[in-house]
Parts: structure tokens; C-alpha cells; sequence
């Protein structure tokens, strides 16, 4: 195993941010040092030294947005405190505030891999900080890890320590009064199987690892959960799941609830009163109150949420409530109160009666205004359960009053860019989409000495924000996308909107559209149940107004010929 060492930029320093389509998006900076013309122009040699001076000349400032938010993985919050906040998000590293959010520092920087799949800090020392990249989340989308790394130091270094090829990491688990002792829910491949994938366990601090819970080279471990009175009990969820480029398969015989009584030397599948057959992506809740008490949501034809009252040996279907599993699956216990249980999924669903029944806390008043959709941690203060933190697509959120009221916290730089283009002004303004969270445009450069801030940033249209294309020969016009070709063109003075999306030419004849991630000057069409339809591509001109059917082979404006082909995957595969 190879350990290496990671420094964490100083705290006073802002770090670059160098991942331009994952993560904040920064802009690069032309300083050229005095040039040497050791060879004539025009040579190989000469313009491989031409394209290394440039980029040895080249810098990167960040430039945002933080207002935007971005997809939250995790939320730790140092124990004792309120307001000491570690947020790993899902492509932007991790990041560190010591007053609830007010400021932040990137404390990951330096790291090889900014995907985060889970923090975990050590009860008994919080200096002690355990970082496995890669989400879990099994999107299209998903960026992968490179393993787990540790800081013994509260994130002022790093190392990498190892499980390398685990590529995404569910969960870790500290020993509450050991801080050598951590499991890890290692998920491993997305696209492909290996077996580095299961449970592991070190018993010194990362220095060696133990596999001790393996199912197949198609089943992994997306939770942990441990008994806090009892540490030497342990749960598991195995998680059998493959994603292709035309789908997702999120589920099979492989996926199911392990225990262990002896710190993870043997486990047993508990199967009783839980699904039979084949079994998709589960989370796992104890109870702090009450160890007795564990809790899953289970992805099943007969799943839901599931309760056992005597530390998981038997199992009771209390709510069929599971909303989109394969990218959310999370129940959180309120430390204080046994009957309050939270399921973070799409919305944020509370019960008051131990998950007999849930509402919908009504938090998006409307569309890109009050908390965004797609949650994915939820803390609650073990101190006050009426504080809680929230982290989702749209980023951090924190509530004092149980969730009525919620307050966005907006300074974190960690959206998520598709693409990005440049316009021709001057200064140039920088477009982009966003993951889950529309298309933006933000200036290169202003005259302020603050320099750009969170309202230099506008949104140029809703949704999954992806492709940007501006007009080289209108700066007033600029062409997005959005998910299902929501190929939109907007006029930058007036904000009107005008939508490009392909359409049947005759009414009359169902054509299932195929409509999914859209370049704006080419969207893709699929005919099905039509006989003699083939695939086909729309192109669009002028500006979009006008479409023909570019038959099954037309070439694209770039010349290149394209053709539609692969199946449709699962509805749970397709991005939101």
C-alpha cells in the first residue's frame, strides 16, 4: 500500500481551484515569461517548448459561483460544537468553517481526487478526520475516488491511505473510544466489477487494512451503522448495483443487512421480516437513545422502511416510503426523541410516530426560491434537535426552529460545470450548466476591488443546467440546455426565453422522444413503434426556428456523421 503524503493549503491562503468542469469553475490567467527561440516557429520541437512556456505561464484564480450552491455528500460537525462544519461535497473537496458557516476554508486542495463520499471525525479525538473519496450516489454523473485518506492533525494534512481501487466509499465508522479502530463501506466499480469491494477495517490508523466482510465482485457496501453502547456491534448494507452507458441496474441478489457482534471478525445475513428476493440500495439508522432500535429504508418491490426493536435480529415493515433509493436512501433517528425519524430523499420527510407515517416538509415554495430538492445528509444537533444542517444538490442549509425555517448558506463555491463557453466581450463573461442547478453566466474580470461576487452571477434558464453555446455574432444571445433537450435561446437584455425543443412534425403519429442530455445546436430523437422510423437528429436553422430531420447518418455542423444507438436505461438511471 502506497501512503502518501498530502498538505493542505494554509488557512490563510485562498487555493486555487483547478477543476474547471467539476468542482468551481476557475479561469485561467495568460502571464508568458520572456520568451527563448531556441527553435524556429512552425517545428515540432519548437512548438511543444511554444505550448509548455505557455502553459508554465498560465494561473488560476476562482472566479465562482457560491450562490449556485452545488451537490453536498456529507456533513460532520465536530462533537461538542455547533459550529465547527466539515462539508465534503460530491466533486469539490472538502471544506472547514469554525463559525456555522460564515466563513470557509478548502482544506482538500491538494488531494489527487475532490469527489467525497464520506467524513468521518473520531468521537474521542476530532483531530482525527477520515476523508473516502469518491460518491456514492450512482449517477451518470458520478465522479469516482482514489481511495480513503486520513489527517491526525484536523485536516492541516493529509495522507493517502490506501483502498485505492475501492473507487467509491459509502460510509466510514470510527470507533467511538478508539480512534485506531475504523470500518469502511467500500462500494468499488460503478461501470465494471472488481474486488475491492466490502468492508474494511484497520486497527491502526490506516496503516493496514483488513477485508473482512466480502459478498462477490458485483456487490458492494454503501452503510455502516454501529450499536453506541456497544461498538462491537456492527451493521452492514451490501449493495449489488451496475451502471452502463445506455442504464443503471440497481439491484440484485447480492444486496442485504449484515450483522456482526464481535467488531467485524464474523457477520450473518438478517433476513427476517425484511423482503425476500432481490434487494437494491439500503440505509441503515440506531438509535442513540435507544441502541435496541435500528432502522432501514430498503429498496425492494416490497421495500420501504423497516424497524427492529431487538438490535436487528427481526425486522417489521412500518412505511412503504422510499423515494428514488438509488440516489438517496438515507434515515436519520433523532438523538433525542426515538419517534422522530427523519428520511432525507427527495424531500424531506419527518415522522413523529417512529415511521408509522411521514410528511413532506413543504420547503420549496417555489421553483429555485426557498431549500432545493435532492438531500443527501441531514445532522441533528445532539444538543438541540430543533438545529439541524442540511446538505443537498442545491448545497447547505441550517434550521434552529425543527426544520420550519431554513437559512441557505451561499459561500460555498462548489458547482458542479458540464460545460462552460466563453463569450466575445470585453471583459468576457464565462457560461455554464450546472448540476440540478440551472445555467449561469458570471464576468471574467470587474472593476470592483472585491473582485466577483455571488450577484455579478445571473441564471440564464432552470434546470439541470448542461451545454452553453453562445452567439459569436450576437452578444445578446445565448443558447442553453437543460435535461429531456430543453434546448432554450435567451436574450441577455430582456431575459426572454424562447424554447428550441424538437418536436414530432406530425401530430397524429406517437413518437416516443429519446430526449436526453442536449447539445443546444444538435438534439437526438429516437422513433420507436414507427415502422421504417430510424433514428434521427435535428438540426436546427436559423437560430432554432426552423427544424429538418437529419435522417440516420446526418452529418452535425462540425461535418462529423452521427447516429443514434443503445437502449433506453431505467427510469431510477435518468438525471434530475
Amino acid at each position: 500500500m502506497t501512503i502518501r503524503p498530502v498538505r493542505a493549503p494554509a488557512r490563510s491562503a485562498v487555493s486555487p481551484r483547478t477543476v474547471v468542469s467539476l468542482g468551481a469553475l476557475g479561469v485561467a490567467l495568460l502571464a508568458l515569461p520572456p520568451r527563448a527561440d531556441a527553435q524556429s516557429p512552425g517545428s515540432p520541437t519548437g512548438d511543444a517548448q511554444s505550448v509548455e512556456r505557455i502553459a508554465a505561464g498560465l494561473t488560476w484564480r476562482p472566479i465562482g459561483p457560491a450562490i449556485s450552491g452545488g451537490r453536498i455528500a456529507d456533513v460532520e460537525i465536530v462533537p461538542g460544537t455547533q459550529s465547527h462544519i466539515y462539508v465534503g461535497a460530491a466533486s469539490g473537496g472538502v471544506w472547514e468553517s469554525v463559525n456555522h458557516g460564515t466563513t470557509w476554508e478548502p482544506i482538500f486542495d491538494d488531494a489527487a481526487n475532490l469527489s467525497v463520499g464520506d467524513i468521518a471525525l473520531a468521537p474521542s479525538d476530532p483531530l482525527e478526520i477520515w476523508v473516502g473519496t469518491g460518491e456514492p450516489n450512482n449517477r451518470n454523473s458520478s465522479p469516482w475516488g482514489e481511495g480513503v485518506y486520513h489527517s491526525s492533525d484536523g485536516g492541516e494534512t493529509w495522507r493517502l491511505a490506501g483502498l485505492e481501487e475501492t473507487r467509491h466509499i459509502g460510509r466510514i465508522v470510527v470507533h467511538p473510544a478508539n480512534p485506531d479502530i475504523v470500518w469502511v463501506a467500500a462500494l468499488g466499480h460503478l461501470f465494471g466489477p472488481n474486488p475491492e469491494r466490502g468492508v474494511y477495517r484497520t486497527t491502526d490508523r490506516g496503516e493496514t487494512w483488513e477485508k473482512v466482510l466480502h459478498i462477490d465482485d458485483d456487490t458492494g457496501f454503501v452503510d455502516i451503522a454501529l450499536n453506541p453502547a456497544d461498538p462491537s456491534m456492527v451493521y452492514a448494507a451490501a449493495y449489488q448495483r451496475r451502471r452502463r452507458a445506455w442504464g443503471f441496474a440497481g439491484g440484485g441478489p447480492g444486496s442485504g443487512i449484515y450483522k456482526s457482534t464481535d467488531g467485524g471478525d464474523s457477520w450473518a445475513e438478517v433476513t427476517d421480516g425484511l423482503p425476500e428476493g432481490d434487494k437494491g440500495r439500503i440505509g441503515l439508522a440506531v438509535s442513540a437513545q435507544d441502541p435496541s432500535l435500528v432502522m432501514a429504508v430498503v429498496e425492494a418491490e416490497e421495500g420501504g422502511i423497516f424497524t427492529s426493536r431487538d438490535y436487528g435480529e427481526t425486522w417489521m415493515r412500518v412505511n412503504e416510503l422510499n423515494q428514488r433509493p438509488m440516489y438517496y436512501s438515507q434515515l436519520r433517528i433523532d438523538p433525542n426523541d426515538v419517534e422522530r425519524v427523519w428520511l432525507v430523499a427527495g424531500s424531506l420527510h419527518r415522522s413523529e410516530d417512529g415511521g408509522d407515517n411521514f410528511e413532506a416538509l413543504p420547503m420549496e415554495i417555489e421553483y429555485n426560491t426557498g431549500v432545493h430538492v435532492d438531500h443527501h445528509d441531514l445532522w441533528i444537533d445532539p444538543e438541540d434537535s430543533r438545529h439541524m444542517i442540511l446538505g443537498n444538490d442545491g448545497g447547505l442549509y441550517s434550521t434552529w426552529d425543527d426544520g420550519d425555517r431554513w437559512t441557505f448558506i451561499g459561500n460555498i463555491p462548489v458547482a458542479q460545470f458540464y460545460d462552460v463557453d466563453l463569450d466575445l466581450a470585453d471583459p468576457y463573461y464565462v457560461y455554464g450548466g450546472l448540476q440540478d442547478n440551472n445555467s449561469y453566466r458570471g464576468p471574467s474580470r470587474t472593476r470592483r476591488y472585491q473582485g466577483i461576487m455571488n450577484r455579478d452571477w445571473q441564471v440564464l434558464d432552470y434546470g439541470d443546467g448542461m451545454y452553453a453555446e453562445t452567439d459569436w455574432g450576437d452578444l445578446g444571445t445565448v443558447y442553453v440546455t437543460s435535461q429531456n433537450a430543453g434546448i432554450v435561446r435567451v436574450n441577455l437584455a430582456t431575459g426572454d426565453r424562447k424554447a428550441l425543443k424538437p418536436f414530432p412534425p406530425d401530430s397524429t403519429v406517437r413518437i416516443s422522444l429519446r430526449l436526453e442530455v442536449a447539445d443546444p445546436r444538435v438534439a437526438a430523437r429516437r422513433g420507436a413503434g414507427v415502422p421504417g422510423r430510424e433514428p434521427a437528429l435535428h438540426l436546427g436553422r436559423p437560430r432554432g426556428e426552423l427544424a429538418r430531420d437529419g435522417g440516420p447518418h446526418a452529418a452535425d455542423p462540425s461535418g462529423q456523421s452521427r447516429a443514434d444507438g443503445g437502449a433506453s436505461g431505467l427510469d431510477h438511471a435518468l438525471e434530475a
